[in-house]
């Protein structure tokens, strides 16, 4: 446990490897990316609102208008915002995804407790990286429920908010223990088959992290951290500081669960290679795993379209990608789509189940009514850490999703902005320009 603390308060940007600076940066590109086009959701409006109104203050600004709250309340409000478009980042191992509840966290704090260098701020942002994603692995590990990413999600938010406060040995510990106290044990699978508006739990357990952090600092005790300091899970946090998890997160191309990509991204190669109309098509079956088939929505709303294998080989079809559009209204109301989304049927296979989380395969079979049966081979998503994407293909996705929402001046001056941290670039500036309606 001291090894572990030690890192969140001793590490400094000259500690870390050049490429886990660059994936420092990659990940908010590609996170506030994310974010800044998810604020046209209704998800987004309304926990904005209520985070203004019940979590008032002045320490952060919530995106896009640039309202006031607390560190709590705008990381609240952010990290669920990010978590409305099912685009951003994720590790494999823990079943969901790090930088949605670090990276509106490690802002809100940096605004709250006037943090300055650029610097520091990425060496917040790896540290958070790297306990969330073992914190994650540690809870899967050690807890009989399939929890949303908000339980572990917190451990990280109490690690950078402990750091930016400079709290002690003895209070860090606590605020460890009070975020992994107060952190949503929600259930994953629950939220998969009937989607809501609760979805990951990222943003709540961010919050959860940040006023651990706070509670410490005042005197409130919570610990211990079991999923830190047991011993069967030690080995979990042996190489911290040595072995970079920041490095071994996904990027997804599409915003729909990962789950659901290896299938859209099977049947879009069959739609290449073969080159047949989508209203050619009388039969989809999709081969993957177990949690695969639990997408099977038909959606009337974007969290169940975010969350539906069947409308993501609908539209992967249909429109030859899936877009912003694809899980907003036009898609929801697109007659194509949904003739197709009918169609899926899912079925699991013990190869591929045998073979999640660590992979997560689908093999698609399309039937065209001239008789043809269409079979994809063994697919994964685009994105995986064993086949890195370049900086280039994160930077285009960012300019993809925030230029239609910002304007292309806005939203070109916050890339540059996130471009320029290793440099030593303006943090202030760059924090500012997530805020991008008119005052």
């Amino acid at each position: 446990m001291s090894d572990v603390i030690s890192f969140i308060s001793n590490t400094r940007y000259d500690d870390l490897p050049e490429s886990v600076i660059q994936n420092a940066v990659n990940a908010l590109v590609d996170t506030l990316g994310v974010g800044m086009s998810a604020v046209q959701t209704d998800m987004s409006r309304i926990i904005s609102a209520h985070a203004a109104h019940m979590f008032g203050g002045n320490a952060a600004q919530i995106w896009p208008d640039g309202r006031k709250a607390s560190a709590a309340g705008a990381t609240l409000a952010n990290g669920i915002t990010i978590d409305s478009l099912d685009a951003h980042d994720g590790h494999k191992l823990t079943k969901g995804h790090v930088g949605c509840g670090v990276i509106p966290a490690a802002i809100a704090m940096a605004q709250a407790e006037g943090v300055t260098d650029a610097r520091e701020f990425l060496t917040l942002v790896t540290i958070g990286y790297e306990i969330g994603t073992r914190a994650g692995i540690a809870l899967h590990r050690s807890a009989c429920d399939y929890h949303t990413s908000g339980a572990w999600v917190a451990l990280a938010a109490a690690a950078m908010g402990a750091r930016v406060l400079g709290l002690g040995e003895a209070l860090i510990r606590e605020a460890l223990g009070i975020a992994e106290y107060h952190g949503p044990r929600s259930q994953m699978m629950r939220v998969i088959d009937a989607p809501t508006m609760v979805k990951d739990g990222s943003g709540w357990g961010a919050m959860a992290g940040v006023s651990a952090a706070y509670l410490a600092r005042d005197g409130f005790t919570g610990a211990p951290a079991i999923s830190l300091e047991a011993e069967d899970l030690a080995d979990i946090w042996d190489d911290v500081g040595a072995c970079w998890y920041i490095q071994d997160q996904y990027f997804k191309f599409y915003p729909v669960c990962r789950w659901a990509q290896p299938a859209a991204e099977a049947v879009m190669t069959l739609h290449r290679d073969h080159e047949f109309n989508h209203s050619d098509i009388t039969a989809i079956r999709v081969e993957s795993f177990h949690e695969a088939k639990r997408l099977n929505a038909i959606p009337n709303n974007t969290e169940q379209a975010q969350y539906s294998l069947p409308f993501s080989v609908g539209a992967a079809l249909v429109k030859g990608t899936i877009g912003v559009d694809e899980v907003m209204e036009p898609g929801l109301t697109n007659s194509d789509i949904l003739r197709l989304t009918r169609m899926v049927e899912i079925e699991e296979t013990d190869t591929f189940n045998a073979a999640f989380p660590a992979r997560r395969f689908a093999q698609a079979h399309i039937t065209l009514a001239d008789g043809r049966v269409l079979t994809s081979g063994v697919t994964e998503a685009q994105g995986d850490p064993e086949n890195r994407v370049s900086h280039d293909v994160i930077r285009d996705k960012f300019l993809r999703l925030s230029e239609p929402v910002m304007g292309r001046d806005k939203a070109r001056a916050l890339l540059a902005g996130i471009e320029a941290l290793p440099a030593n670039g303006d943090l202030g500036a760059m924090i500012a320009q997530l805020s991008h309606k008119e005052m």
